[in-house]
């Protein structure tokens, strides 16, 4: 299934894409429905009001969830670009609900940075609650995978040698525009084609098969850390062609357009405009 949230008037409404159309699944968003015990069987039969797929407002895929760990260096030529070496355990930062965006909103530039980056992530959605998570249980909890675009304020991000502060950028980051549950892409180990456009220009190309730590590994590692509920999002890292590793540096400065794509996911398209 290829499922989203879709702004309507007064608030949004958790869908599920059949053809052209968009099919109320009868809850206000996915972390709503994932917080289902059979959410699976009420996404798969759900036959309310549709609205058409075209023109839809999109949201970010879970609006609220209670949290968002996104992974650092996890694609072996990002690392090297970085100047890195290869970790032996996850790298991992957070992100805050209030940081996300829809998969077509604006990325506004904040007026404190001249350092703004794309980064194209492969985002791992949780559908179940777990806690030191097996191997079986790390896959089954696994409600599918989205896009996200993890914009990075570099001169913030490097101003310590801890990144947080240069990832939670208030309404920052796109992530969308679907769900696509694990059937529909090879499994919970998906090899998918990845990359970053930036005004028609290819930025970053890969394939989420190449990660150190794939997603049933990232759901074991951080589990046994913190409970993962359901609605909770892991953006699994980016490949390499980040602005910042290139020479010389490139960065968003406004009125460009960057697309992050990932194969059978669709993309995030949202144009770069300056904080006012």
């Amino acid at each position: 299934m290829k499922l989203a949230t879709l702004r309507v008037d007064g608030g949004t409404r958790a869908v599920r894409v059949e053809d052209d159309r968009l099919v109320d699944l009868g809850h206000d968003d996915l972390g709503a429905l994932f917080a289902l015990e059979d959410w699976e069987q009420v996404a798969a039969t759900a036959d309310g009001e549709s609205w058409p797929l075209e023109g839809a407002d999109l949201a970010p895929v879970v609006p609220n969830p209670s949290k968002v760990i996104c992974v650092g260096h996890n694609y072996t030529n990002h690392i090297k670009e970085m100047g890195r070496e290869l970790p032996s355990y996850p790298t991992l930062f957070p992100k805050f609900a209030d940081t996300l965006i829809g998969p077509n909103d604006p990325i506004v530039k904040p007026a404190e940075t001249e350092a703004l980056d794309w980064e194209v992530e492969l985002v791992v959605v949780i559908g179940k609650q777990v806690r030191r998570a097996t191997e079986d249980e790390a896959a089954a909890a696994i409600a599918g995978f989205t896009v996200m675009n993890d914009v990075s304020v570099r001169d913030w991000q490097f101003r310590t040698i801890e990144w947080t502060q240069g990832k939670i950028w208030d309404s920052s980051t796109p992530v969308g525009p679907y769900v696509v549950t694990p059937d529909e892409v090879g499994g919970v180990r998906p090899a998918l084609a990845v990359r970053t456009v930036v005004d028609g220009q290819v930025m970053q190309s890969d394939d989420t098969g190449t990660l150190l730590f794939d997603p049933v590994q990232l759901v074991r590692y951080i589990s046994t850390v913190v409970r993962l509920n359901p609605g909770d999002l892991i953006a699994t890292g980016t490949p390499a062609g980040v602005g910042h590793a290139r020479d010389p540096k490139v960065y968003l400065v406004g009125g460009e357009t960057v697309v992050t794509e990932i194969e059978a996911l669709g993309a995030c398209t949202n144009l770069v405009v300056k904080e006012l």
